[in-house]
C-alpha cells in the first residue's frame, strides 16, 4: 500500500496526499447506516484507530452522519496523530443546517431551489466544507466528494464553479462526486465527465464481483477522462464477510440489508462459491479477494469496505474484518480472470436504476428524474445502449 505523495501543496502546506488502496468510511459500525450492530462511540472511535494502526491510511466522511457527528468521532480518533500521514476525504450534498428531514428521503440536497439559488452555492459550500474541517479536526480535505447529487449535481455549472473556488481557498486539493444513495446514475456521471471532467479527480461507485453492473458502464469514460475511481460495498452487504450464515445470525429491524430481495444472501453465497478457485489460487480471503477484483479494473484505485459488527453466535468482531482488509496483497487478477469473475456474478438488470431514466415523466424524487436527448446522444456515442 503505497502512501502516494503527489503534487507539490501551496506554499507553506505539505504536499496533497493521494487516496490509497485501502480506506476506511464512517458509515462502518451501524451507528449512522443501519448495518449489524451499533457500535458504541467508544468502539467506533477504537474502530478507526484499528484501521490507522493497521496501516489503513485513508478516512472517508460526510457531513450528513449523524448531522456532524461522523465527522466529530473521525477526528476524536484521529487526534494527534500527524496529519501528513493518511489522507482525508470529506462529503457535502445535503443541507441540514436549514432543510427539513423529510422522513426515510432523509435532508434535501442543498441545490434544492426552495433553499437557494446558484448564486447562494458557492456560500454553502464555503461554510459546509469549513465547518467539516473544523469537526475534523483538520484545516483542508486532500479530496472534497459532493455526496449523492441531484440532477443539478451532474448538470449545473455554478455548482461545479462553487466547488472549484472551494478547491482555490485551499479547503480541498481535490475534488470529487460520489453518486447515490443507491445505484445507477450511469448517463448522468458520463455527462458530468462530459462538462466538469478537468474538475473531477475522483468518483465513488458501487462495485463487487456480485455488482459489476452497472458501473461497469461507466468505468471506460472514467479512464477516458482521468477520473479515479474509490469503490464502495465491495463487501456486498457483508457476503464477502463470511459471516451472513453462521448460527444465530439475523438481520435486526431496520437494518438496510432487510430491504433487499429475499434469498439474496444465499444466491450471492453460491455465486461467492464459484469463485473460490481465484481466491485460492492467490491466497486471499473473501473480502480480499472482492477488493482485488475492483483494483484489478484500471480506472479504480482505491476500495472502501462497509465493516459491520454481525449479531449471533460466532460473529466475527469488525476489528478483525478491519485488520484483515488492511493486509490487503498487492496482487491483481488477470483480464481473464477478472472477465470469468464477472461473467458469474453478472447482475445486468437486477434492479431499477437512479438517475435519469425514460421511466419518468417529472421529477418526484432527488433522485429520479427524466431522461434527456442530450444523454441519450451520449450513451450512443459510448455504445451503451438506448434502453434506460
Amino acid at each position: 500500500m503505497g502512501l502516494g505523495l503527489t503534487r507539490p501543496g501551496r506554499a507553506g502546506r505539505q504536499s496533497a496526499m493521494e487516496l490509497t488502496t485501502t480506506a476506511y468510511g464512517t458509515w462502518s459500525g451501524g451507528r449512522f447506516m443501519h448495518f449489524g450492530e451499533t457500535l458504541s462511540e467508544e468502539r467506533f472511535v477504537g474502530c478507526i484507530q484499528t484501521a490507522y494502526e493497521s496501516g489503513i491510511r485513508t478516512f472517508v466522511t460526510s457531513d450528513v452522519y449523524g448531522n456532524g457527528k461522523a465527522d466529530e468521532l473521525l477526528g476524536m480518533a484521529l487526534r494527534g496523530i500527524d496529519r501528513s500521514t493518511y489522507c482525508l476525504v470529506g462529503m457535502i450534498g445535503h443541507d441540514f443546517y436549514e432543510g427539513q428531514r423529510q422522513g426515510a428521503r432523509g435532508y434535501p440536497r442543498f441545490t434544492d431551489p426552495e433553499l437557494r439559488g446558484p448564486e447562494k452555492y458557492a456560500d454553502f459550500v464555503r461554510m459546509a466544507t469549513s465547518k467539516e474541517l473544523e469537526r475534523c479536526g483538520a484545516d483542508r480535505f486532500d479530496l472534497l466528494m459532493l455526496h449523492n447529487p441531484d440532477e443539478l449535481g451532474y448538470t449545473s455549472e455554478p455548482l461545479w464553479q462553487a466547488l472549484q473556488t472551494a478547491k482555490d481557498e485551499g479547503l480541498t486539493d481535490r475534488l470529487g462526486i460520489a453518486p447515490g444513495p443507491a445505484n445507477g446514475f450511469s448517463l448522468d456521471l458520463v455527462g458530468a465527465f462530459e462538462r466538469f471532467g478537468e474538475m473531477i479527480d475522483w468518483a465513488m461507485l458501487i462495485l463487487n464481483p456480485l455488482e459489476p453492473w452497472p458501473v461497469g458502464l461507466t468505468l471506460p469514460a472514467c479512464e477516458k477522462h482521468g477520473v479515479k475511481v474509490l469503490t464502495r460495498v465491495v463487501d456486498h452487504g457483508g457476503v464477502f464477510h463470511g459471516d451472513l450464515a453462521l448460527p444465530g445470525h439475523e438481520f435486526k429491524p431496520g437494518d438496510h440489508r432487510t430491504y433487499r430481495p429475499e434469498g439474496w444472501v444465499q444466491h450471492g453465497m453460491e455465486k461467492a462459491e464459484r469463485m473460490l478457485p481465484v481466491a485460492e489460487k492467490y491466497g486471499l480471503t473473501l473480502l480480499q479477494f472482492a477488493s482485488i477484483w475492483n483494483l484489478s479494473h484500471p480506472a479504480v484505485e482505491s476500495v472502501v469496505p462497509t465493516f459491520i459488527q454481525e449479531s449471533g453466535e460466532g460473529a466475527r468482531p469488525i476489528e478483525d474484518k478491519i485488520r484483515e482488509f488492511a493486509a490487503l496483497p498487492d496482487v491483481r487478477f488477470t483480464a481473464e480472470e477478472v472477465d470469468a469473475i464477472r461473467a458469474i456474478g453478472d447482475n445486468t438488470g437486477c434492479m431499477m436504476l437512479k438517475g435519469a431514466s425514460k421511466r419518468h415523466q417529472t421529477s418526484e424524487r432527488p433522485d429520479e428524474w427524466p431522461m434527456r436527448d442530450d444523454l441519450l446522444d451520449l450513451a450512443g456515442r459510448y455504445g451503451l445502449g438506448s434502453e434506460w
